[in-house]
């Protein structure tokens, strides 16, 4: 059985879907494994390393995927017209794909994938459980995603994170203020913390109050009846009722005046960002205070943030909208996401079948998008109608 891993050609992607200690593991499983030449140099991985744990290099993506039954991504393969290669058309019929494949934002995809006979799983669709977890890319690269946050943040701040006290004068400690906290956002607080801010924090979900000031962190939110019932089964915030968006935003908008650092996490599947920092708030903000927006490439949490660049308002703010804030880091990213699909893998595998998919098991039913030709997973049904109709 041969797995294939292809360099990533989508734009500034720098990951890898494997790493020589997840080759040799691959490998220990009876498998094959074949690297497209230059697949990590993105990632500090050059191809000799790939060698040493026992892979095949391939001179270039098609003999990389040609007869591959498991082709590992981190971003969705290519479609004619979208690159300089048809990546999806290299794919064998009846191969199975696994990777971060943004099916939210790209139905036509899922559709392609069924068209093509690719048995296509979403990483990013894994579900909340406990076995599942060392499968969660989501968490994985979100984790990461917050100490670059706060990281970059620093860089672009004209100031020091901590208090110091000097012969010359005492600087005063950065205020930073996290928005959204899930995996990144609590990632975010204990950077900044550890760096030496004051840090602040603010969630629509209760539970994580406590995460917050375990942390060192004080949490900031309206708490009224509303907010008590904001989370749903799957531990994601629900969207609010424009009622509490503006009471937050009125507590936010007094809040924010103060703060140095903003860093914005707030997502909801499937559905644009909600906005949290409105013009107004940047507008309140000091000279210098730096807002670094995570969820830029999926229409932003802040008012006035631009995908991939760095934006300076009239009164001085900045606002970062890096884009793939996991590939700023991608050698980590790479290592962690390896992992990732290693441990599906590993759940997969059977000692005398391979790698074989249980349709019927729940890990396999939340992550898969096709099967055998058709589309299987519910949210995506209408996707060969919308494509067609186009």
């Amino acid at each position: 059985m041969k797995i294939a891993i292809p360099r990533e050609r989508r734009a500034g992607e720098n990951r890898v879907a494997a790493s020589p200690e997840t080759v040799k593991k691959i490998k220990g499983l009876g498998l094959d494994v074949v690297i497209e030449t230059g697949a990590g140099l993105g990632s500090n991985l050059p191809d000799r390393v790939y060698q040493d744990a026992g892979a095949e290099i391939a001179p270039d993506a098609a003999s990389a995927l040609a007869g591959a039954d498991i082709v590992l991504k981190v971003q969705r393969p290519l479609l004619a017209g979208e690159g300089d290669l048809d990546e999806l058309a290299l794919i064998p019929r009846g191969a199975l794909l696994l990777g971060i494949l943004n099916p939210h934002n790209s139905r036509d995809h899922v559709a392609a994938y069924a068209a093509a006979g690719v048995n296509a799983l979403a990483m990013e669709f894994m579900p909340r459980i406990t076995r599942a977890q060392v499968m969660d890319v989501l968490s994985s690269q979100a984790n990461l995603a917050g100490y670059k946050a706060v990281v970059d943040a620093a860089s672009e701040y004209g100031r020091a994170y901590p208090m110091m006290m000097t012969a010359a004068g005492t600087v005063p400690p950065a205020r930073a203020f996290i928005m959204g906290v899930g995996v990144a956002g609590l990632q975010a607080i204990a950077t900044a913390k550890r760096l030496g801010a004051i840090v602040s924090a603010t969630d629509v979900r209760p539970a994580v109050k406590e995460q917050v000031q375990s942390l060192g962190g004080s949490f900031v939110a309206v708490e009224n009846e509303e907010f008590k019932q904001a989370e749903t089964s799957g531990g994601y915030a629900k969207e609010m009722s424009d009622d509490y968006k503006r009471q937050q935003a009125a507590l936010v908008a007094e809040h924010i005046k103060k703060q140095d650092i903003v860093i914005t996490t707030a997502l909801i599947p499937g559905r644009k960002a909600p906005v949290l920092v409105t013009r107004e708030h940047v507008a309140s903000m000091k000279p210098g205070s730096v807002i670094i927006d995570l969820a830029v490439e999926q229409g932003g949490n802040v008012e006035g943030s631009e995908l991939g660049k760095v934006v300076t308002t009239e009164n001085g703010v900045k606002i970062v909208g890096h884009a793939n804030y996991p590939s700023r880091i991608a050698e980590s990213a790479s290592l962690l996401y390896a992992k990732n699909l290693l441990a599906l893998l590993q759940s997969l595998h059977d000692k005398e079948k391979g790698v074989t998919l249980n349709w019927d098991d729940e890990i396999v039913k939340a992550i898969a998008l096709t099967r055998d030709g058709q589309i299987v997973h519910p949210a995506f049904a209408d996707a060969v109608r919308e494509v067609q109709t186009v």
